[in-house]
């Protein structure tokens, strides 16, 4: 039994995927339609796909361009960011052990000037 349900549906479903595809069909050329003008409106359609093909060549060409020189511009960007950075951090380093010299140097005057005091006071 289903083996018969299946061949009924696949009949009826081949039926009408048939009847879609005649219904879609183009209407039958009436003898008023000179072919002539159906050759020049196709010459005529193929000239335009052809400029229109062109000109989408040009503007993704153009796109690609822009596109390449602004990635190269952001390259550019970001390695100059990338340069002052690591020279601001070089700056602040600097800054930072001369900071540390200064105070170590400072620490070294107060521990020399509390052993003078010490050595003083001894006296």
């Amino acid at each position: 039994m289903k083996k018969f349900m299946s061949i009924i549906v696949s009949i009826l479903f081949a039926l009408s995927v048939s009847g879609l595809a005649f219904a879609q069909a183009p209407a039958a050329k009436t003898a008023d339609e000179p072919v002539k003008a159906e050759k020049k409106d196709a010459a005529k359609q193929a000239a335009a796909d052809k400029k229109a093909a062109a000109e989408k060549k040009a503007t993704d060409k153009k796109a690609a361009k822009e596109k390449k020189a602004a990635d190269k511009k952001a390259a550019a960007e970001k390695k100059a960011a990338d340069k002052k950075a690591a020279a601001d951090k070089k700056a602040a380093d600097k800054k930072a052990a001369a900071d540390k010299q200064a105070a170590d140097k400072k620490d070294a005057a107060d521990k020399k000037a509390a052993a003078d005091k010490k050595a003083a006071e001894k006296k």
